[in-house]
């Protein structure tokens, strides 16, 4: 039975426990997730907006491995392991830009566009043989609603089928093909990713730590659902709520939406003008992650409506982040091994029947 189908049962569940404490604070449970969870699903790098033109490329990195996605001349968008087939150098060191040809600061080699070895000048003459098929590794890629995602593993489902009817559902925000990746902000805090990912699966907390979210939101019609390998969650606003200058009423988005996809991937629509954010949870250790939150807009010059959905956005992550900070300590406290599911945590369930399923436990 799938962790889609066991979590269908979750109302039943009420009174059993949730994933055993050392599953947030053990390092070895940390190791087998990068080699069973990270590097075998699919994981979100960046937006079709960062390689627009021929030449333009990004950096990124997956489970620990260096990556780089360029646009060829030939209009086509690309993933390679970002390292030099020659000795293993990491080939590209900035973070973005636009390049003709990728050239290892090594010795030199370069490298296509598309990946094929251009030069190697270390090896010239009887040597050029030795080399002929010496291109960059190309990395399992696709693009659905201008995301950009790569997955480690050949063997992988692709990734329109990873998702039940995801993609379909938000192609609907008929917004998203005018966006742009328009800023990007990171946080490291002191907690296993895991811990976020329990944090973002409930609202049952919402009452209590997020006064401005609860007063814009009903939640009296809030809902989570439990869908093939992701959940959503959300609701409408209330009559004549405002955060800011975004008056809610006119607001082009009347709804939230609140997505999570496995293993670790948010993504949310909040009330206002057309936008989209991102949020990963990438591990650092066992007991530290780097959240990456990303935003999407129509255009990098935001209207102040834009600025106050964003610092509405914010503060919320904020109260999240203090909380599962606080969740940590007590994950390493010899007080409890495990919590409680309540009925309504089904889309929790859902993601450590997963995180079970993946470490084949």
């Amino acid at each position: 039975m799938t962790a889609y189908n066991k979590v269908q049962n979750a109302t039943n569940r009420t009174f059993e426990r949730t994933l055993t404490y050392d599953k947030y604070t053990d390092p070895k449970v940390l190791e087998k997730e990068m080699d069973l969870v990270f590097s075998r699903s699919w994981q979100l790098v960046g937006h079709v907006s960062q390689v627009e033109k021929a030449g333009d490329f990004f950096t990124a990195e997956v489970a620990g491995e260096p990556i780089i996605v360029n646009r060829g001349k030939d209009e086509v968008v690309r993933a390679f392991y970002n390292v030099c087939p020659h000795r293993a150098t990491k080939l590209e060191k900035n973070a973005a830009g636009n390049k003709k040809i990728l050239q290892c600061a090594y010795h030199g080699w370069t490298f296509k566009l598309d990946g094929q070895l251009n030069k190697a000048p270390n090896f010239r003459g009887e040597d050029e043989a030795c080399v002929k098929d010496a291109c960059l590794r190309s990395v399992r890629m696709e693009i659905l609603e201008s995301l950009i995602f790569v997955n480690l593993d050949d063997n992988a489902k692709p990734l329109s089928e990873s998702y039940g009817d995801f993609f379909e559902r938000l192609s609907k925000n008929s917004f998203l093909s005018e966006l742009k990746r328009t800023s990007q902000k990171t946080r490291t805090f002191k907690a296993n990713w895991k811990a976020f990912m329990d944090n973002y699966l409930e609202c049952d907390h919402c009452h209590v730590a997020h006064p401005s979210f609860v007063a814009a939101l009903d939640m009296n019609d809030y809902q989570i659902i439990t869908c093939e390998n992701y959940s959503m969650q959300g609701t409408i606003v209330k009559p004549d709520k405002k955060y800011g200058t975004v008056d809610l009423n006119d607001a082009e988005m009347q709804g939230g939406q609140f997505y999570w996809l496995w293993p670790n991937l948010m993504l949310t629509i909040y009330p206002g003008p057309g936008n989209m954010a991102t949020i990963q949870i990438i591990p650092i250790d066992h007991e530290t992650s780097m959240a990456v939150y990303t935003y999407y807009f129509r255009d990098e010059n935001l209207s102040q409506a834009e600025k106050d959905l964003m610092t509405f956005a914010e503060q919320v992550r904020s109260e999240d982040i203090e909380l599962v900070e606080l969740e940590q300590i007590g994950f390493r406290s010899r007080a409890f091994s495990k919590g409680r599911y309540s009925s309504s945590e089904k889309a929790i369930v859902q993601f450590h029947e997963m995180v079970l399923e993946a470490l084949n436990e």
